[in-house]
């Protein structure tokens, strides 16, 4: 009878020692996921910020050029009217 009640003792350590290991994989997992997710974030984060200084810079030379064609249109106009 003793016998048998250890080997059913072991018998739930082990499960207990299994249960632990999965959970322990399992939280690894997770952390390595979120880890992913940090990191991707932070791709996509410095991408958008890439694309915005860019788009920034398109359109300050944009309105550099138009100011230009302004100022050179309204002096044509002065001097027909001069």
């Amino acid at each position: 009878m003793t016998s048998a009640l250890w080997n059913a003792h072991e018998c739930v350590l082990g499960e207990e020692e299994t249960t632990s290991k999965t959970r322990s994989s399992e939280a690894a997992h997770a952390r390595a996921e979120a880890s992913f997710r940090k990191e991707e974030r932070a791709k996509e984060g410095a991408k958008a910020m890439t694309e915005y200084q860019a788009n920034g810079r398109m359109i300050r030379e944009k309105m550099e050029r138009l100011k230009a064609l302004r100022l050179a249109k309204e002096a044509a106009d002065k001097e027909r009217v001069g």
